[in-house]
């Protein structure tokens, strides 16, 4: 998705933790792991207490993950599991 513009001047939206967890629906322990296991995209540091994540980059995330399921739901569809008796 595009960032949002004004007046021609990109802006960059920082969300904080608590953003990060109601725009991916993901608990916050979930996403500390998931950024200390790199399936999450990492926080940039402002200061040794302030983590913020770009909006731009998140929904990018969403999307390639979005993407990611419904290829899988389709070959999963494609191909029938066999079931063994």
């Amino acid at each position: 998705m595009n960032s949002e513009t004004t007046n021609g001047v990109n802006e960059v939206r920082l969300l904080r933790i608590n953003e990060v967890a109601e725009l991916t629906t993901l608990s916050k322990s979930c996403i500390h792991l998931w950024v200390a296991q790199g399936r999450f995209p990492a926080p940039l540091t402002l200061s040794p207490t302030v983590k913020v994540w770009r909006q731009s980059q998140l929904l990018s995330w969403v999307e390639i993950k979005t993407q990611e399921s419904k290829a899988i739901s389709e070959c999963l569809a494609a191909k029938p599991l066999e079931v063994k008796q």
